[in-house]
């Protein structure tokens, strides 16, 4: 009996491991996708081979690893998308080892490939002049200046994932008493997110010009289909560029709509809101993950500094001086 071919168990990982076993979600299967994409046009380059005639013995260790540095030279990603990229190489090779025991040998050196380090900068997020610059920016005589302001207000206000912003469909916006937006976040968990007033205003208005049907997108491109995320990725560059006008503060952060969901999670807890409710607001699987944005937050940072003692100075409680002294100190 021969052994499958690659692309058959790369059919096989899709359709059976991921879509009906695990019943992965379609942006996860999207992730997988986009990763195997590519690292076939890379051997299409590299060794100069259709991907319907790789084979198993063309994905060596030493090949991968020239896919993963071509993806930080080439492509501009940083070790986190790296390394997410190498998870879905190393998903599909323990399937593949436990379909075809024949290649347990090559699975087990892709599966022995780590993970790369990487330092964790402190998060970028925008400071209120900075949100109302860039709400300020789309140009709103036009339909898509007035669609990117109601997207970036719901970004900004809800924290939203890209994935769940784009999915978002009409009828998730629910509008009067206890208005707000309903998505489903990663591991098809659905959550639901209050909408402030002035959002609701504003998503109000585009709704009544979208006028589309239930399960028409919120927020469409140009042919009345979802936006992709390098469009989302595309439109806030261009705001953010335009905002940069008015408040240079913006050309020193390099502003992702990751960025706005930091944004978004910053604001919560400038307010006093609790790092649990955080949690659950932007739809985390654990509050461990909101650790950051208290590192992130310098307010609090100075708020400590503040209650600590100077050198060289007794513990003690203050006491005002005398009021004539200090008068005259003050001349």
């Amino acid at each position: 009996m021969s052994t499958p071919s690659f692309p058959a168990l790369l059919q096989a990982f899709f359709t059976d491991r991921l879509m009906q076993q695990r019943q992965a979600s379609p942006h996860t299967v999207a992730g997988y996708r986009d990763t195997f994409r590519l690292l076939l046009a890379f051997a299409d380059t590299k060794l100069h081979k259709a991907p319907s005639t790789l084979t198993f013995d063309d994905l060596t260790t030493a090949f991968i690893g020239e896919f993963l540095e071509h993806l930080e030279a080439k492509r501009g990603n940083g070790a986190r998308s790296r390394n997410t990229r190498l998870a879905a190489i190393h998903s599909f090779f323990r399937f593949v080892a436990f379909q075809e025991p024949a290649v347990a040998l090559v699975c087990q050196r892709i599966l022995a490939m780590p993970s790369k380090r990487f330092v964790r900068r402190a998060i970028e997020y925008l400071e209120p002049s900075e949100i109302e610059r860039l709400l300020s920016a789309p140009d709103l005589t036009t339909w898509i200046g007035r669609r990117d302001r109601a997207l970036l207000m719901v970004a900004i206000q809800t924290g939203l994932r890209v994935s769940e912003l784009t999915g978002l469909s009409c009828r998730d916006v629910i509008l009067g008493a206890g208005a707000h937006v309903n998505c489903q976040g990663k591991g098809r968990k659905e959550r639901s997110t209050p909408l402030r007033r002035d959002t609701v205003a504003i998503v109000d208005a585009w709704l009544k010009e979208r006028a589309g049907q239930p399960a028409d997108p919120l927020f469409p491109n140009a042919r009345g289909g979802r936006l992709s995320r390098d469009a989302v990725e595309r439109l806030v560059s261009k705001h953010v560029r335009a905002a940069e006008k008015q408040c240079p503060s913006l050309k020193r952060k390099r502003v992702t709509p990751h960025v706005l969901r930091h944004t978004a999670a910053m604001e919560l807890l400038h307010h006093g809101v609790d790092r649990a409710v955080i949690a659950l607001w932007l739809g985390h699987e654990s509050i461990e993950t909101t650790q950051m944005y208290l590192h992130a937050d310098l307010q609090l940072k100075e708020e400590a500094l503040s209650h600590t003692i100077p050198l060289g100075q007794k513990p003690g409680r203050f006491r005002p001086g005398d009021e004539l002294l200090t008068f005259l100190e003050s001349l």
